[in-house]
């Protein structure tokens, strides 16, 4: 190779190893412009965090029996449900733990969305209607850690989804023999819970006539003060659900299996039929079943256009820092 050629391929190799440079330089000045909030987003952000902090709920750990505790307080031995699903009655022992005493709204998760660069949920010809204010935001179990992980972050202290023996622990007020997760243990449509009545009103208010609307907050919170754990869609937890898990659960602070392909949830989904609910068993404390992590309608299905396939699941996070939030 003669020298003027040789300086003409250095040359053309150093003008695009300059061009490449350019380009990664703009790129990443590009893309750390983009993963800098606005002022705005700042605010809102820093609104849910001090929101996260002062409705964080402390619980101390502790053991109790979790699962079933119908033989132990019933004359009859009889157990409560009946369900397999939550049977054997089981010693279980908790590490303190705190629990957000509300599931997430729209308006706080379409902040997470906004500051991650995604779309905002529910947004289809239909689910949108359920985008009121204080709604709980129907979300995938993949949506629902998510969401957690980065609401630690921007806390400052690690936060995820509770274990459903977390859950159970909270909603029986420490391990406490409560059926219903309610004020007063016990189950009233109308007063700590939703009546039919009182959704066909909420309903009409929103000119939605025969469209069920959950909103959180109205009835008095359980004596730890958790709201809605009895009513509003069903909450998400961190285990894979198993239903014979409780034969072989560990008793410190139990995770739940290693593997399954479906994701534990509890509380109920109310929507009508509000005795139905009570007389079934899906409202109690100890009441547990399963569902698809990330459910997805095919984009052929009449549903993908109009419907959420996760409305009817929600988010409330969980911390296993030991100590208080504030």
């Amino acid at each position: 190779m003669t020298y003027k050629k040789m300086m003409k391929q250095n040359l053309v190799i150093f003008l695009f190893s300059t061009l490449a440079l350019s380009a990664c330089a703009k790129s990443t000045e590009t893309s750390t412009k983009a993963a800098q909030p606005s002022a705005e987003l700042q605010q809102k952000i820093q609104k849910l965090v001090e929101k996260t902090k002062k409705n964080m709920i402390f619980v101390e750990g502790g053991s109790f029996m979790m699962g079933d505790f119908g033989y132990v307080t019933r004359k009859d031995k009889l157990p409560i449900t009946g369900l397999y699903a939550a049977m054997p009655l089981h010693k279980v022992t908790l590490d303190n733990f705190s629990l957000n005493a509300y599931k997430t709204t729209f308006d706080d998760f379409d902040i997470y969305t906004e500051a991650t660069g995604q779309q905002k949920i529910s947004t289809q010809k239909v689910s949108k209607f359920f985008r009121q204010e204080n709604s709980p935001a129907g979300v995938s179990w993949q949506q629902a850690h998510d969401y957690c992980q980065w609401l630690g972050q921007q806390v400052g202290i690690p936060m995820t989804l509770p274990t459903e023996a977390q859950w159970e622990y909270a909603a029986r007020n420490r391990g406490q023999y409560v059926i219903y997760p309610t004020d007063n243990g016990e189950y009233e449509p109308g007063q700590n819970v939703w009546s039919d009545e009182q959704r066909d009103q909420v309903s009409k208010s929103y000119d939605l006539d025969g469209v069920p609307i959950p909103i959180l907050g109205k009835f008095n919170p359980t004596p730890l003060g958790f709201y809605d754990l009895a009513t509003d869609s069903y909450e998400w937890m961190s285990d894979w659900f198993d239903p014979r898990y409780y034969k072989h659960s560990p008793e410190k602070n139990p995770q739940g299996p290693a593997i399954g392909t479906l994701k534990s949830v509890r509380s109920t989904y109310q929507v009508g039929a509000a005795k139905s609910l009570q007389i079934g068993g899906s409202v109690t404390t100890i009441y547990r079943s399963g569902k698809e992590a990330n459910p997805q309608f095919d984009k052929d299905d009449s549903l993908y256009q109009i419907v959420n396939p996760n409305f009817s699941t929600a988010v409330r996070c969980a911390s296993n820092s030991h100590k208080p939030f504030i």
